[in-house]
């Protein structure tokens, strides 16, 4: 596991909380990895999910730190969504 995703896993968790998800997400952050974010929380994997989001690694650090707002990114074409769009939106606002 590379330390870009392990780092975010942590970021990820803490942001979350123990209630972990309704729902699954992936997030593939180019050249790193995926994450999948679900009940149980984050962790390196590549599960199937609701929604995967993808982006490079540079533009997730930046939505994970607040200093892009992953609604921005989407619609910057900086970070692309597949599936429930619901989801995406739930996760923009966890991260936010």
């Amino acid at each position: 596991m590379s330390d870009v995703i392990a780092a975010a896993v942590k970021i990820l968790n803490d942001k979350i909380g123990a209630g972990g998800l309704d729902g699954a997400a992936k997030f593939v952050i180019e050249g790193e990895g995926s994450i999948v974010v679900d009940g149980a929380g984050a962790r390196a994997a590549d599960d199937e999910a609701d929604v995967t989001l993808s982006a490079d690694a540079d533009t997730f650090q930046a939505i994970l730190s607040g200093d892009l707002d992953p609604t921005t990114a989407f619609m910057s074409g900086r970070l692309s969504v597949d599936g429930d769009m619901g989801m995406a939106m739930k996760l923009a606002g966890v991260l936010a």
